[in-house]
């Protein structure tokens, strides 16, 4: 019987999450199957796409996510019937309220009457033996007499009832209690004030300038607040700048609520229950539905931040490396200098120092003649420079450096969020043991223009700064999406095995960092690798994850060209039968020969090979892809860097001024360009298209080049508006 319950109760779960993802029922249940067998999603995303009808990575972790949502429900669903059982309260139809409800709420509500509570105004009435009283009153039978003469019955000093009117109240207590335990009255309170509830905020200052004062006198619907206010409304309240509070609809919350209690009209206890409903309502309703509909719009607007954070995290991440270019990165500062590192084009450092242009050395000659001897000596191509404290003053000398002493260099500026998080970690000490932590910044910037996501997978995503209210979110859920994300592009773009770092490898599907480490003492004990199959010669590394982490190994010089693409190790017997069908075999991939490979394979009909070779058409489909493209990176079909020779001033900046920029961060009312000025300029969600835009990830993504026309200038503020509307 269990194993039937427990076999009916998947079923439901995978009807649950095709109706809410609109997705067929075999599609969820075969993602379930895949998952519940311990397989990465990169892993099914990519190689097991007959199973899930081909479903995409956000909608296998979508439906990872509801599975465990789900599963989490059943299991407090049978602690929530256990412990009202233990009470001896445990009702059929109870029972079956908890079996049917869908949602943690609806179950949390249910549960409230039982749950043990703190000691209440009505947990001493019925100590005092106003139960009975309660329930009278409740019946509303009487519609003779007065109700202290029918109360007077429950007076006893003993208890601290000196009267019957004191019997009255301390009943009174425990309907309100009862009121504000009911499911249902808290079901349709909740959904009443969350439609026409509204969010009111006051400033504890109004004459302190803040970043809040949009807010300082300030009302919204709370159906219609948008996320990112909810988020910032919350920190100001954090801040004790706001204070903030949800004005509700209450006269028709206790109508509403008189409408269901209230059934004899006629009842001498109609007056008494009338009260009782206001009493119930602003004393425990209204601040109980308010912290629950506040934790709902927050928990959604965090879920909105998560979504922003990760989208511009993997933007940021498949950033197209610059190949084949010494660089000299540069971390800018003040009083003490700006530190500087030259990279060969493998990230091997060449050259560091430390120069000081600035305030209060102004040695800005001796800074130049730094530079161009590094370039100079080390063959320089390139130089970034970091985008935090004195970068745009940085930007003036190196600018100024190239167009007076003529050199052939240009230069861009690479975000260096997280730059100073990985100089102090771990994996920085054990990389650059012998730099301090400004040199070791002064290379990551350097090596993030060379290859963004090799770099930026040392750095603890949240600190990367590509989000909105991060700080102000679920710190768990926060991490796992963006370890999600990382984990993502490592797998999208692929990691060589002879090159690739710890902390590179450890996203990639199926291998744990302590697997990565060992890989890399590998590879420097026993030398270069040759083929994927040396995998399982490391410890702890087993079939499952060889299986899993396989296709997304790349080993560009091994010993069958099929190693440096996409293909899975699986699939090598059906590759080696579809380059059979066009006269071709694995050696002949790279080749001169491969243009003619290339439109053979293209002319393939991937049905008619999947149907001749037993194999499924989605993975026929990709071989033939994959081999058409042997060594590709996805990255290079990214926009790439902004490149200058020249600077710009915010003083130079004149309204209607058309500038190219590169997107820096989108967020839920626009996006930041960074178009060579100290702050990157805001396009406001209104001016980024000609048409309606629902979300600015719709028109722009973190690391699009983009044309934007000047609206204003704001000197005192230093802020920059910003058009993309007929630049295009």
């Amino acid at each position: 019987m269990e194993i039937q319950n427990t076999v009916s109760q998947a079923e439901q779960h995978v009807k649950i999450i095709a109706v809410e993802l609109g997705l067929r029922e075999p599609q969820v249940l075969g993602t379930v199957r895949l998952l519940d067998d311990g397989n990465t999603v990169p892993f099914i995303a990519r190689y097991r796409k007959e199973a899930t009808g081909e479903l995409d990575e956000n909608s296998i972790r979508e439906i990872d996510d509801r599975i465990r949502y789900l599963r989490n429900l059943e299991a407090r669903k049978e602690e929530v019937i256990r412990l009202i059982e233990e009470q001896g309260k445990l009702t059929n139809e109870l029972r079956e309220a908890i079996v049917k409800s869908q949602k943690l709420q609806e179950l949390e509500d249910l549960y409230r009457p039982y749950r043990q509570k703190r000691r209440t105004r009505a947990t001493v009435a019925r100590e005092r033996g106003l139960e009975p009283l309660a329930r009278r009153i409740a019946a509303q039978k009487e519609m003779e007499g007065t109700p202290e003469d029918l109360a007077a019955c429950f007076v006893n000093p003993e208890k601290e009832i000196h009267t019957a009117r004191d019997a009255v109240t301390g009943a009174m207590d425990i309907i309100a209690e009862n009121i504000s335990d009911d499911a249902e009255i808290r079901k349709a309170v909740r959904r009443l004030t969350f439609n026409e509830g509204l969010m009111v905020t006051r400033a504890a200052d109004r004459e302190k300038r803040t970043p809040y004062e949009m807010y300082y006198d300030y009302r919204e619907p709370l159906r219609k607040i948008p996320p990112h206010r909810i988020l910032a409304i919350n920190r100001g309240e954090k801040d004790e700048i706001l204070s903030v509070k949800v004005e509700a609809p209450a006269e028709k919350a206790v109508s509403l609520i008189c409408e269901r209690l209230i059934s004899n009209k006629k009842s001498i206890w109609r007056t008494v229950l009338e009260e009782t409903v206001q009493d119930a309502y602003k004393r425990l309703l209204a601040p109980s539905i308010e912290r629950e509909v506040r934790n709902e719009l927050t928990g959604k607007a965090g879920e909105q931040a998560i979504k922003i954070f990760s989208a511009n995290l993997r933007n940021l991440l498949l950033q197209p490396p610059v190949r084949g270019q010494t660089v000299l990165g540069i971390d800018p500062g003040f009083r003490t200098g700006c530190k500087l590192a030259v990279v060969d084009d493998t990230g091997k450092v060449l050259e560091v120092g430390v120069m000081y242009p600035h305030q209060p050395q102004n040695r800005t000659g001796e800074a130049r003649e730094i530079m161009k001897q590094m370039i100079r000596e080390n063959a320089a191509g390139l130089i970034a420079i970091g985008n935090g404290t004195a970068s745009r003053e940085t930007e003036t000398v190196v600018a100024d450096m190239i167009r007076e002493d003529g050199l052939n260099i240009s230069y861009t500026i690479v975000s260096e969020a997280g730059a100073s998080v990985y100089s102090a970690s771990r994996i920085a000490g054990e990389e650059f043991p012998q730099y301090d932590l400004s040199l070791r910044s002064a290379v990551s910037i350097a090596r993030r223009l060379q290859d963004p996501l090799a770099e930026l997978v040392k750095i603890d995503p949240k600190s990367i700064g590509v989000g909105q209210y991060q700080h102000d979110v679920s710190p768990k859920r926060l991490e796992e999406s963006l370890e999600g994300v990382v984990e993502s592009c490592v797998n999208a773009v692929g990691v060589d095995l002879n090159t690739a770092s710890p902390s590179l490898l450890k996203y990639v599907a199926g291998i744990k960092p302590a697997v990565a480490k060992s890989i890399v003492s590998f590879r420097e004990k026993n030398g270069r690798f040759s083929s994927r199959s040396q995998l399982l010669e490391i410890p702890r590394l087993g079939e499952q994850t060889f299986i899993q982490c396989a296709g997304f190994i790349r080993v560009p010089d091994g010993s069958n060209p099929l190693e440096n693409t996409p293909v899975h190790p699986e699939s090598y017997g059906i590759t080696e039968r579809i380059l059979k069908m066009v006269g071709a075999a694995p050696d002949d991939l790279g080749k001169p020969v491969m243009e003619k490979i290339r439109r053979d394979l293209a002319s393939l009909d991937a049905e008619k090979v999947a149907a001749e070779l037993g194999s499924g058409v989605p993975t026929v489909r990709d071989i033939i892809e994959a081999l058409q493209r042997p060594g590709r990176d996805p990255r290079d079909e990214m926009p790439r860097p902004v490149f200058r020779t020249d600077v710009t001033s915010l003083e130079n900046l004149q309204p209607g001024m058309v500038l190219e920029g590169i997107v820096r961060n989108v967020v839920d009312f626009g996006a930041f360009v960074d178009i060579g000025v100290k702050h990157d300029g805001l396009v406001h969600i209104s001016e980024l298209a000609d048409k309606f835009v629902k979300h600015p990830m719709e028109i722009v993504s973190v690391g699009d080049n983009v044309k934007v026309r000047v609206l204003s200038v704001d000197m005192a503020r230093e802020r920059v508006s910003l058009s993309m509307k007929g630049t295009r």
